[in-house]
């Protein structure tokens, strides 16, 4: 199975939330975790966040930093490019998203388009994942 996490999904991996369980055991069965680029910037800022809002450690923080960095260069990325866009002028007509939320799910249907096998989207954002609903893409909530 291919496992599309946007940030929403990735950050369960990391620290104890509702439906990390869930999360980390479609991690596991998974061949290969997919994200896109952006992802990296969003997910750092939430551990940082989470840091200051639960004044957690440096040396915690230090531990779950490094092991996202070392998590992200087995992903495979999508990058954000002129390919992506026309995804997303088409993704933002059709949902009310964010800028971000947008990126991820017209990433995710880019590779669903080039494996529409065995893939998964890991998705905890409300509005995204209404959006993954209308576009069949199937999701794990």
């Amino acid at each position: 199975m291919i496992l599309y996490l946007d940030t929403s999904a990735l950050v369960k991996r990391y620290f104890r939330e509702s439906h990390s369980d869930a999360v980390l055991s479609r991690w596991r069965s998974a061949t290969q975790i997919v994200t896109s680029f952006v992802a990296y910037a969003e997910t750092m800022a939430a551990v940082y966040r989470k840091k200051r809002e639960a004044v957690l450690s440096e040396e915690l923080i230090g531990k779950i930093a490094s092991s996202f960095r070392s998590d992200w260069e087995s992903f495979i990325r999508v990058e954000v490019n002129q390919e992506l866009n026309g995804y997303i002028d088409h993704v933002v007509k059709a949902h009310p998203l964010r800028g971000f939320d947008a990126i991820h799910l017209a990433s995710a249907l880019v590779v669903r388009e080039k494996i529409p096998e065995g893939f998964l989207f890991a998705c905890f954002d409300g509005r995204t994942a209404a959006a993954l609903r209308t576009r069949h893409l199937p999701d794990q909530r």
